[in-house]
């Protein structure tokens, strides 16, 4: 009998354009757990260790932020937005 292995976004994140769609979809939920959680599966495809350099954090740093459950600090959230060379954008529906 085969065991399922659990679904690992980070291994599909390999583009700046599916990057952002998936994080533009996981806005989309209004948990903002979703959206967290979204940002760690990039943090992860981007190398935590690259991640935390690229945004002047230290790495047990990023991984609280991103654990489940974290309450981030906005400017955090943006710190890690631009080290991976996205932003957030507001439009209407």
């Amino acid at each position: 009998m085969n065991q399922l292995k659990p679904f690992d976004a980070s291994k599909y994140l390999t583009d700046e354009e599916t990057i952002s769609e998936f994080l533009t979809a996981s806005l989309e939920d209004e948990n903002p757990d979703v959206f967290l959680r979204a940002l760690a599966e990039v943090a992860k495809a981007h190398g935590m260790s690259q991640l935390a350099r690229d945004s002047g954090m230290g790495r047990e740093s990023l991984y609280k932020a991103l654990a489940p459950g974290a309450k981030p600090r906005y400017d955090t959230v943006l710190k890690l937005l631009s080290a991976l060379g996205v932003k957030l954008t507001v439009q209407r529906p």
